[in-house]
């Protein structure tokens, strides 16, 4: 529309001067337009705003804010922040030509002109929009150098930025008294709400004040501003700005305006996310308000009761299974709890995971056709390399599948299944799944990452646990909703599924004791952990639509006899999971294409054999899980009396029978000779016998192999012998540095005084199979 009138405006000048005219006319053009470009590119005008801070939720409320560097409230006017109603009454009042001129209204600089000449004084203004954006911008005091400045920063602003930008600006720069900039400041920090939200009777008001902000203080100035407001309301109903009826009701809205406090929700999450991107004013999170109130006040009086028993921290993290987006954030039970460190943020804590990581073990074993869920495994005591780890209970259950070592969270099964996957195979999968420490760490970590021997936070382990249930796909958390992230299948969907299953089963020891209260609980898998010392309690469970992580423990690090994952931390998670999915669809998974039941043997998880009668329903992976047979009973040839046992080599011609053994791991045999647990042991093999064997060695388990030993000087400290030696095996023959040191029954512990230096240790059995170790040992 500018363009047609000065163009029309150039017809009639043509018409009325003639060519002349109108070419001397247009050369000014050029020339004026010529120096404008000349003296912008001299003095470019960029404006660089600070703005406060403002980090909304997913539904667009605001969260957090933070003051501009000039400890301003001065907040970035978005597009959606402007509506209709309140674009139509600044322009009215401020300035109705804004989407007709330049930037410059010479209309109203003579109208302006004329009237001040007149009164004799400055009685009306002449500056747009625009140049009271520049002028803003950069504040002046007022003389006619600095007016030529502020219209040329306002042509600079027209021709840099489009009319919509610069309203934008303008409204997030119009002061409103004190440290408040903005029209969206304003409106949240007197009204409580969002800029496109108000009401006419506020955008009225806040059209008002920048003219006067002193003489007309919102909380100070009310009647004036009441009056101001309602004489403009009459005004803006003239030019069809409000409907009549929205004028009536605006000039009977009272003026009920306060300074309030801006929200603070979720501020860990505000506080971490304005670091990271600083760069930004408005930063839109994934949170939901509805349940991050709901989680904050479950959190909160939970910790209240647990200060009670010494434990003073906790955070919480809730994941939406579906997004990858996290619905709440709770760093901790009480920002403001400086005694004990209520401001560190817990997710992000890094800390000792306990049992957490034992689940990932277990799903990369079912991968690897290890392990199904049905398996049978040794829990016995065992010794790697002078790491012996030990149940929670320190006890020992001999012979338990998997799924129940996992359910129970043991940890001698756990650690052996990290032996066999390997250690650094299974920190470089944790390292996949984004655990941070772990992957800087990996040089100096082994075993006892089973056991949680690392560190970790409680968004890592979230997340592990939702690719859980996301058929094993990873994806880092997403806290802003326009976040892209990267995924990997770290394992298999037919793993994850299995594992959901485990993890679900009520009868287990980390169940708390006061479960049975929890009747419309959710069906979830979840797992719990401990640290060493007692010092963190974390529970992390997952169903169809949320995962959600809980951690409880001191910042200090002391630990308390009531931290456990069980007690501490687990009843929080129910709790959180009964007030999100309260009597809820109970949706679960669906069995994944590729995986498939069979029968084995409840006796070992392998396929049945003919001797195989107690058989039990099991999950595999065609292909992937192994397909060996039972083996856990075993036909011996046997003398009539039962003492020995004979092989094909020296099998007699008669006096012999054929029995049925239960064919024992050579650990568990050990294991029950420990603690006097009767077991079928096959007689000793026939000493007649000249066969070699060369299968199944003894294996030493104390000492440990290429380890030094320490020895008090002048006393005789013993170092003690142990073996395990397969089931036919009688007797164990002990040699230290190839002579001879004594024998003993297999499955006995023995001891000797060892001498300085390097040693040999060697032990035979009764069918010459022999073992070496080297030790040394020195004195102080």
């Amino acid at each position: 529309m500018p363009t047609f009138i000065l163009n029309l405006f150039l017809r009639i000048a043509r018409a009325i001067y003639g060519k002349l005219f109108f070419r001397r006319i247009l050369l000014s053009v050029v020339h004026c337009i010529i120096i404008f470009i000349i003296l912008d590119i001299i003095f470019p005008f960029r404006p660089q705003i600070h703005y406060s801070q403002i980090i909304v939720a997913a539904d667009g409320t605001v969260m957090h804010a933070l003051l501009a560097k000039d400890d301003k409230w001065r907040m970035k006017i978005e597009a959606d922040d402007i509506s209709p109603a309140m674009r139509r009454a600044f322009t009215a009042k401020e300035d109705k030509w804004y989407y007709w001129h330049l930037g410059v209204n010479p209309v109203a600089i003579v109208r302006a002109a004329v009237n001040n000449i007149i009164q004799g004084k400055t009685t009306s203004g002449a500056s747009t929009i625009t140049m009271q954006t520049a002028r803003l911008l950069e504040p002046k005091e007022r003389s006619i150098r600095n007016k030529i400045i502020e219209i040329f920063r306002a042509l600079q602003l027209e021709v840099h930025y489009d009319k919509e930008e610069i309203l934008e600006m303008y409204l997030a720069l119009v002061p409103y008294g004190g440290n408040i900039e903005g029209i969206k400041s304003a409106a949240f920090l007197y009204f409580g709400v969002m800029p496109a939200k108000l009401s006419p009777a506020q955008i009225t008001t806040l059209t008002v004040i920048p003219n006067r902000p002193t003489s007309l203080a919102l909380g100070k100035s009310n009647n004036s501003i009441i009056e101001a407001r309602n004489r403009w309301l009459r005004i803006f109903a003239e030019s069809n700005i409000f409907s009549e009826s929205e004028t009536r009701n605006a000039i009977a809205e009272p003026l009920d305006v306060i300074r309030r406090n801006l929200p603070e929700i979720a501020r860990h999450l505000a506080l971490r996310l304005a670091r990271q991107y600083s760069d930004k004013s408005v930063i839109h999170s994934s949170i939901v308000p509805a349940v991050q109130r709901k989680i904050q006040n479950l959190c909160f009086n939970y910790s209240r009761v647990k200060a009670l028993s010494g434990i003073f921290n906790a955070a919480v993290i809730v994941i939406n299974n579906g997004t990858g987006k996290v619905e709440a954030y709770i760093g901790n039970s009480d920002f403001y709890d400086t005694a004990h460190q209520g401001q560190v943020d817990g997710v992000r804590a890094v800390r000792s995971p306990g049992s957490t990581l034992k689940p990932l073990m277990y799903a990369m074993a079912l991968d690897r056709g290890i392990i199904t869920p049905k398996s049978v495994i040794t829990d016995v005591p065992v010794n790697f390399d002078g790491f012996a780890p030990e149940n929670f209970n320190r006890k020992y259950n001999g012979l338990i599948t998997a799924e129940k070592s996992l359910a129970f969270s043991l940890n001698v099964p756990a650690v052996k299944l990290m032996n066999e996957l390997r250690p650094e195979i299974v920190i470089a999968k944790l390292a996949q799944a984004g655990f941070r420490r772990i992957a800087a760490d990996k040089r100096n970590l082994g075993l006892s990452v089973a056991l949680g021997g690392c560190g970790a936070s409680l968004e890592e382990l979230a997340a592990l646990y939702a690719a859980f249930a996301n058929g094993g796909i990873y994806r880092p958390p997403q806290y802003i909703n326009d976040a892209s992230t990267d995924s990997a299948q770290i394992i298999s969907a037919q793993a994850a599924y299995m594992l959901s299953e485990i993890l679900t089963q009520p009868t287990r020891p980390d169940l708390p004791y006061n479960a049975e209260s929890s009747l419309r609980l959710p069906k979830i898998a979840w797992k719990t952990g401990t640290s060493y010392g007692r010092r963190d309690a974390w529970s992390i469970g997952f169903n169809k639509r949320y995962t959600i992580g809980v951690w409880l423990g001191n910042f200090i690090g002391t630990g308390t006899p009531d931290i456990t994952g069980a007690d501490a931390a687990t009843p929080l998670l129910f709790a959180i999971f009964n007030s999100l999915e309260y009597a809820g669809s109970n949706e679960w998974f669906a069995p994944p294409k590729g995986l498939d039941f069979r029968y084995v043997c409840s006796e070992t998880g392998h396929l049945p054999a003919d001797f195989c009668h107690n058989l039990t329903m099991d999950y595999y992976i065609p292909g992937v899980s192994s397909n060996k047979h039972c083996e856990h009973r075993k036909k011996v040839f046997i003398s009539p009396d039962s003492s020995v046992s004979y092989c094909g080599e020296c099998l007699p011609e008669n006096g012999y029978v054929k029995a049925d053994y239960t064919n024992i791991p050579p650990e568990l045999i050990a294991f029950c000779e420990s603690e006097r647990i009767a077991c079928q042991k096959i007689p000793e093999h026939n000493p007649n016998c000249i066969r070699i064997f060369r299968d199944k060695p003894p294996a030493i388990t104390s000492p440990v192999n290429e380890k030094t030993y320490i020895v008090e000087r002048g006393e005789d400290s013993k170092i003690m012998l142990s073996c395990i030696a397969n089931n036919d095996v009688k007797k164990v023959y002990w040699y230290i540095n190839d002579r001879f040191l004594m024998s003993e029954n297999s499955g006995k512990s023995v001891f000797f005084i060892p001498p300085l230096g390097d040693v040999k240790i060697s032990c035979s059995d009764d069918k010459g199979r022999n073992s070496n170790i080297y030790i040394r040992v020195e004195n102080h």
